[in-house]
């Protein structure tokens, strides 16, 4: 039977109900929280800080440069500056980092808990709920990947603030927008993928370790496994930050426009298929990294506050 106190939850939207073995059975939802607009920010911005930024910048090298192998291209990035050259960028990254995680988390927080609390699958509604906060996530990314593209592969002379005069002097606003449509469809297949399939996984991962029990919870390193695997899964869409890698280093050393699949055929043509796919051991790495901080991270440390 229900108390008058779990009638209230429910009619307030911070439980759903559902049946085991006839018994109706409380089940707290995901949802939009204001903490999740400071937790987002300082999840991403750590997320950036640490690993991030290493990656973020041995992945554009190889996207743009696509003859250089995986090796190569670590060690010319170490030439160019050092330990220091992997952090390149840092000043536009963390402006981009605390923005886009608020974003990203409050969206797809309400997004999720919408989608669980309509019945949706645990796997959809995560694929659903990445996919909005990653769209929701363009509007403020595309200057600031322009500008951490272009302090990676541009001038290593211009600061971050003469790149910026340079660029509105050139094409005002709208000139830190190029390869929008490559960051739209990056954005939205990345999300989608870590949520949805982190999602998914752990879902099995509680039928293989958890066999039998109705509310099983996941230990913290099942969570982080599954983590792993939503991130490394999710690196499938790789082709589509090829595109945006190229279409902003264009932009910014002032070559011709390409469109998006403009550079798809260009890049195939020159390297073949495996030419979309340049970058993919960091595009890995960066991808396991942002997910166990932006998918599992939120979880784990809404969990320990009992947020959840």
């Amino acid at each position: 039977m229900w108390t008058v106190e779990d009638v209230s939850a429910y009619t307030h939207g911070c439980v759903t109900p559902r049946r085991v073995a006839g018994h109706a059975v409380m089940e707290r939802r995901a949802g939009a929280d204001w903490r999740d607009l400071v937790l987002g920010p300082s999840l991403q911005c750590l997320e950036a800080a640490t690993l991030g930024m290493p990656f973020e910048v041995w992945k554009t090298r190889m996207a743009r440069n696509r003859s250089e192998g995986t090796v190569e291209a670590f060690r010319n990035v170490y030439r160019t500056g050092g330990v220091g050259a992997f952090w390149k960028g840092t000043g536009p990254k963390m402006v981009e980092s605390a923005s886009k995680g608020a974003i990203l988390m409050y969206s797809k927080e309400a997004i999720l808990g919408a989608a669980l609390d309509a019945g949706v699958g645990a796997g959809m509604a995560g694929v659903l709920a990445g996919a909005g906060g990653g769209i929701c996530q363009v509007s403020i990314m595309g200057p600031c990947t322009f500008l951490v593209t272009g302090a990676v592969m541009g001038n290593a002379a211009e600061t971050t603030s003469d790149r910026i005069r340079r660029t509105w002097a050139r094409d005002g606003l709208k000139g830190f927008y190029p390869g929008g449509t490559a960051i739209a469809f990056r954005q939205a297949t990345n999300w989608a993928s870590r949520q949805g399939f982190t999602e998914a996984v752990r879902s099995q991962f509680k039928k293989l370790f958890h066999p039998g029990e109705v509310d099983a919870k996941l230990t913290k390193g099942e969570d982080v496994l599954a983590g792993i695997c939503g991130g490394t899964l999710a690196c499938w869409n790789h082709p589509f930050e090829v595109a945006r890698v190229e279409m902003q280093a264009r932009a910014d050393q002032g070559q011709s426009k390409l469109s998006m699949t403009g550079v798809f055929r260009m890049v195939v043509k020159e390297h073949g298929v495996r030419g979309l796919f340049q970058g993919i051991v960091p595009r890995w790495g960066l991808g396991i990294w942002q997910t166990l901080f932006m998918v599992t991270g939120p979880k784990l440390v809404k969990d320990a506050l009992g947020m959840n």
